[in-house]
C-alpha cells in the first residue's frame, strides 16, 4: 500500500497571508486525518513563511498519523527543531535560501559525509531518514551509503514531461526506483504530484511506499472540497 502524506504548507500560506489564525493549521491536519491522509508534512523554512516553527511543535502534539518534517539541514535551528520533536519521518531537502520550491535533489556523493553525520544523527534520535534525490541511480546509491532508510524522488520532471510522453516521463523514475529496492531502501516520491499523474506512476512503480502532496491537494480542494479531494487522491494510490 502506497500511503498520502498531505502536505499543509499552503494552508499556512494562507493564513500568514492576513494574519491571525485563520485557517487554523493544526485543525486542517487533524481533518485530514479524519478524511483519510495517512501522514501529515510541513517543510518549515528558515523565513518561516508558511510553516512556523511553532507550528511544527503545536502538530507533534496531536498528530496521529506519520509525521513528516521536510527542510534543509544545513541550517542547525532546523536540526535541532527535528530532534526536539521527533516525527516519524525527516526527509532532507537541498532547497536554497529564498527558493519559491524545491527543485533538485542531493547529489548524495559530493555531500556524503555531511549527510552521513546527519542521518546517523536523526536515527540516532529514533527517527527514519529520506533523503530527496532526482531520479538518478547514482544518488540512490549514495544515499544508501549515507546510511538512509529511503530516498524520496523528485518528481517535478516526470511531472513536467507526463503530457509529452508518459512512458518516456517516468522511465528514469522506474530505473531509480528499482535500484532503491535493490539496495534495500524505503521509497517516497513527492514534488507536483496530482491527479492527472499520480495513477502512472503508482501503476510503474506499485511498491511505492508514500507520495507527499500538498499543492495540487489543495487547489483541488478548492473545487472539490478537502474530504472528497484526500479520498480521490487515496483512490488513484489504490491496486488496481
Amino acid at each position: 500500500m502506497t500511503r498520502l502524506s498531505v502536505n499543509i504548507n499552503k494552508i499556512a500560506t494562507l493564513r500568514n497571508a492576513r494574519g491571525g489564525n485563520n485557517p487554523n493549521v493544526v485543525k486542517v491536519a487533524l481533518d485530514c486525518e479524519r478524511f483519510g491522509a495517512q501522514g501529515i508534512t510541513v517543510h518549515p523554512r528558515p523565513d518561516e513563511r508558511h510553516i512556523r516553527y511553532q507550528d511544527v511543535y503545536d502538530l507533534k502534539e496531536v498528530v496521529t498519523t506519520e509525521f513528516n518534517i521536510e527542510g534543509n539541514p544545513t541550517e542547525r535551528k532546523f536540526v535541532e527543531l527535528v530532534l526536539a520533536t521527533c516525527p516519524a519521518q525527516v526527509t532532507l531537502v537541498p532547497d536554497a535560501l529564498g527558493a519559491v520550491t524545491s527543485n533538485a535533489g542531493w547529489d548524495t556523493l559530493t555531500h556524503h559525509a555531511r549527510l552521513a553525520d546527519l542521518v546517523a544523527e536523526f536515527k540516532g534520535a529514533g527517527i527514519r531518514v529520506s533523503v530527496f534525490v532526482d531520479a538518478d541511480e547514482r544518488m540512490v546509491e549514495g544515499a544508501k551509503a549515507c546510511g538512509a532508510d529511503r530516498v524520496e524522488l523528485y518528481t517535478e520532471p516526470y511531472a513536467h514531461y507526463y503530457f509529452e510522453d508518459q512512458y518516456t516521463a517516468v522511465a528514469p523514475f522506474v530505473r531509480a526506483a528499482e535500484r532503491a529496492q535493490q539496495v534495500g531502501l524505503g521509497l517516497n516520491a513527492g514534488h507536483d504530484l496530482s491527479l492527472e499523474n499520480l495513477r502512472f506512476l503508482k501503476k510503474s512503480i506499485p511498491w511505492l511506499d508514500e507520495v507527499s502532496i500538498g499543492h495540487a491537494l489543495v487547489c483541488d480542494a478548492l473545487y472539490f472540497g478537502l474530504e472528497n479531494t484526500i479520498q480521490m487522491y487515496r483512490r488513484e494510490l489504490q491496486e488496481e
